[in-house]
């Protein structure tokens, strides 16, 4: 399902929140399906069932899990990570946004750039060579 990497400097359930937000945005987890169970994906992962706990109630605060009592944890409708995606996108931005004013950009400067970005995801779209440099 998942592979960790140990030599990784973050912490083991920030790695399995990352790959399984990725095996549901990528297709890889179907919406409703049922997830391993806490015991079994640490016993597959070799990892203390409190690690996949933490990973699966944080998941489950960002929309991408939701669990039925007594039977288990499902992968989230799209509908609602999606949303909760966007928000933190847009929190996120907000936040950097600030961070910008604050260093003294100009808004004149960070719509140029997030024009440009969106410029570019345009020409990667298109299949042209999609240099961010």
């Amino acid at each position: 399902m998942i592979l960790l990497d140990y030599r990784d400097k973050r912490p083991i359930y920030e790695q399995m929140v990352e790959k399984l937000e990725r095996l549901i945005v990528s297709g890889g987890l179907e919406q409703g399906s049922k997830m391993p169970s806490v015991r079994s994906l640490a016993v597959e992962l070799a990892v203390n069932p409190n690690t996949v706990q933490r990973a699966y109630t944080l998941l489950e605060q960002e929309g991408y899990l939701y669990t039925v009592s007594g039977r288990g944890s499902f992968v989230a409708p799209e509908r609602e990570w999606r949303d909760g995606q966007l928000r933190r996108v847009l929190t996120e931005w907000a936040a950097m946004t600030c961070k910008a004013r604050d260093a003294g950009l100009a808004q004149e400067t960070l719509r140029e750039q997030l024009a440009a970005v969106y410029s570019r995801a345009d020409t990667e779209d298109n299949g042209a060579d999609g240099d961010m440099g």
